[in-house]
């Protein structure tokens, strides 16, 4: 817990401290809480990562890493069409950013010093909401209202009151769902990392460690797969139509 702290208390006090000191407040304490540390470190680094690809994107002679992405891309699109039907442009931003993003997250915690900002119910929660808001709002576009809230009843009369009610609780468990899976999982694998480092040397852990690589990766895929099955049960009776 020292090293996730650690980083944490040297960028609140080189520089979240200075900038609230310059608006007069001078606080005794961390301002920002490690996982808001962390999810600011992802988003600066992604950003700095994309910015230095783009200039070194190229058509003739594509290096390693740039296949690689595309391959990544290509995946992602395919699996777009598959699970969800649709066009895979058309919600392409959304997934492979929110993919990269988690995958980051999960994998900033395998660095000493840091800790994964998904192993916090609060960054895996706002992610959570967010792609139940995004997928509704697609789904109230694509159909309009009435039709769209009209799918929640079930094709029949007879069962309608009693299916609107339980599709309703369903859709409002999928938030709760999404996060708690995600939390659960990395913050498991830190919590066994963890143990591991403090109680033996730090190759011991590394094994522990290869895998949470693995779980890293997968538990980034699950997320944007549920995430392309949300969409795609969101805009499907408009496509239908």
């Amino acid at each position: 817990m020292h090293h996730e702290f650690f980083i944490s208390t040297i960028f609140n006090r080189f520089i979240v401290n200075p900038i609230a000191g310059l608006f007069g407040h001078h606080p005794h304490h961390d301002i920002l809480p490690p996982h808001v540390v962390m999810v600011i470190m992802v988003f600066l680094g992604l950003t700095i990562f994309a910015l230095i690809l783009r200039s070194r994107l190229s058509v003739d002679k594509p290096g390693g890493l740039q296949q690689t992405l595309e391959l990544i891309t290509n995946g992602i699109l395919g699996l777009t069409e598959d699970i969800a039907g649709v066009n895979p442009r058309r919600f392409f931003p959304c997934l492979e950013t929110l993919f990269f993003y988690i995958l980051c997250g999960n994998l900033l915690g395998l660095f000493p010093g840091f800790m994964s900002p998904t192993s916090n119910i609060n960054a895996t929660a706002s992610m959570a909401i967010l792609v139940f808001f995004y997928y509704n709002y697609v789904g109230f576009k694509a159909n309009g209202f009435v039709k769209y809230m009209a799918h929640f009843a079930g094709p029949s009369l007879m069962i309608a009151p009693r299916s609107f009610v339980i599709e309703i609780i369903s859709h409002c468990a999928r938030p709760f769902s999404l996060s708690v899976r995600l939390f659960g999982n990395i913050y498991a694998e830190e919590l066994i990392i963890g143990s591991l480092n403090s109680m033996f040397p730090f190759l011991v852990a590394l094994p522990v460690m290869a895998i949470g690589l693995f779980a890293s990766t997968i538990q980034a895929f699950v997320f944007i797969v549920l995430t392309m099955v949300y969409l795609g049960g969101a805009v499907e009776h408009s496509d239908h139509d």
